[in-house]
C-alpha cells in the first residue's frame, strides 16, 4: 500500500511537470503578434488621450484592474452591466464607487481596436484593461513593464461573488495577507500593490471613523500624524457631503512614486490599511526599505503586477472574446 502511494506521488509529480498551469502557460507578450501586432500602441494612444482629458483616468483604471482580478480573476467580469435577471459585480457596494473613467478607457480602446479589420473582436476586454493599467502607471511617472497577454473574458459576473474578496480600508496586516495569499501573492506583493495609493483619491466617508470616532479612548486614530489629522478634518468636516473626495497621497497625488512609503513613516497613511503597513513590525522593514530606494520599489511593483495579472486567467474553454465589454455575447 505504501509502495502504491509512492508510485502515485511520482505519477502526480510527473503530470505536473509535463502539464504546467495552462492558464499561465498561454500568456505571452506577443499573443496577438499575428492577428493585431499594433495592439499595444493602439491602446496606449487611447489611454494617453484619455489621461489628457482627465487625470482621474489613472487611479480609476488602476483600481478597476485590482477590483477585477481579485474577484474571479483578471477576466473583465467587473465591466459587465447588470440586467433585470442579474446583479453584476460592478453594482456591489464595494464597487459602486469605481470611477467611470476606468470603464470608459477600456470601451474607447475596444472601439479603436475594432475599427481595424484584422483586430476586430480579436482582443479580449481583460487584456485591454491589463494593457491600459500598465499605460496609466507609466503616464503617472511609474515604471514601464512587459504585459503578458492571452486572457479570455469571463462568462460570469455576480455581485455576490465580490463578498469578502476585496481589501477594505480598515483591514489589518493579517487580513490583507490572507486576501492576497488567496491570489498567490506574498506580503511583499501586497505592500507593493498597496502603493498604488500613491495616486488617486478617496471619499470623506471612508475616513470619518479615523478622524472623528476612532474608539472609546481616542476620537482620532493615534497613529495619524496630528497635523495631518487636522488637515483631514478641515477637508472633511462632520457634515460634509460624504461624496467629497480627498487625495490619498497628501504630498504627490498625481505622481506614481515611493512618497507613499515616506508618508507612512510620518503617520500620513489615509486608511488604516495603509498605516498598518508601517505600524506592524512584520511589514515595516519593507516600508522603510522602499522609502529609501525607489528603484527597489518599482521592481517589486512590476513583479507584483505581473503576478496579479496571472490570477484566474480564463481560456477558450471557460471564456471568450466579448463583442461588447459591458455585456456577455
Amino acid at each position: 500500500m505504501a509502495r502504491f502511494g509512492l508510485v502515485l506521488v511520482v505519477a502526480i509529480s510527473l503530470t505536473i511537470a509535463l502539464f504546467p498551469d495552462t492558464t499561465t502557460a498561454q500568456l505571452k507578450p506577443k499573443f496577438y503578434g499575428n492577428s493585431c501586432p499594433n495592439v499595444e500602441s493602439i491602446v496606449r494612444t487611447v489611454v494617453n488621450q484619455k489621461v489628457k482629458e482627465t487625470f482621474v483616468t489613472i487611479p480609476a483604471t488602476l483600481r478597476l484592474f485590482f477590483h477585477d482580478c481579485f474577484v474571479n480573476g483578471c477576466d473583465a467580469s467587473v465591466l459587465i452591466q447588470s440586467t433585470p435577471n442579474n446583479k453584476a459585480e460592478k453594482d456591489h457596494p464595494d464597487n459602486v464607487s469605481l470611477a467611470g473613467d476606468g470603464f470608459d478607457v477600456v470601451i474607447k480602446a475596444k472601439k479603436a481596436l475594432d475599427a481595424i479589420p484584422s483586430c476586430k473582436n480579436k482582443i479580449s476586454c481583460a487584456d485591454i484593461l491589463t494593457l491600459a493599467t500598465r499605460d496609466v502607471v507609466v503616464a503617472a511617472g511609474g515604471p514601464s513593464y512587459t504585459v503578458e497577454l492571452g486572457r479570455f473574458d469571463g462568462l460570469v459576473s455576480t455581485a455576490k461573488s465580490v463578498d469578502g474578496n476585496l481589501p477594505g480600508p480598515n483591514d489589518k496586516v493579517d487580513k490583507l495577507n490572507a486576501l492576497f495569499a488567496k491570489n498567490k501573492l506574498t506580503q511583499e506583493d501586497m505592500i507593493a500593490l498597496s502603493a498604488a495609493h500613491t495616486v488617486g483619491f478617496a471619499h470623506c466617508s471612508k475616513v470619518f471613523n479615523r478622524i472623528y470616532n476612532f474608539n472609546r479612548t481616542h476620537s482620532v486614530d493615534p497613529t495619524l500624524n496630528k497635523a495631518y489629522a487636522k488637515e483631514l478634518q478641515a477637508a472633511c468636516p462632520k457634515k460634509v457631503d460624504p461624496r467629497i473626495a480627498i487625495n490619498i497621497d497628501p504630498v504627490s497625488p498625481r505622481k506614481f512614486d515611493n512618497i507613499y512609503f515616506k508618508n507612512l513613516q510620518q503617520g500620513k497613511g489615509l486608511f488604516t490599511s495603509d498605516q498598518v503597513l508601517f505600524t506592524d513590525g512584520r511589514s515595516r522593514p519593507t516600508v522603510d526599505a522602499w522609502a529609501k530606494n525607489s528603484a527597489a520599489f518599482n521592481k517589486a511593483f512590476v513583479t507584483a503586477m505581473t503576478k496579479l495579472g496571472r490570477v484566474g486567467v480564463k481560456t477558450r474553454r471557460n471564456g471568450n472574446i466579448r463583442r461588447d465589454c459591458g455585456a456577455f455575447n
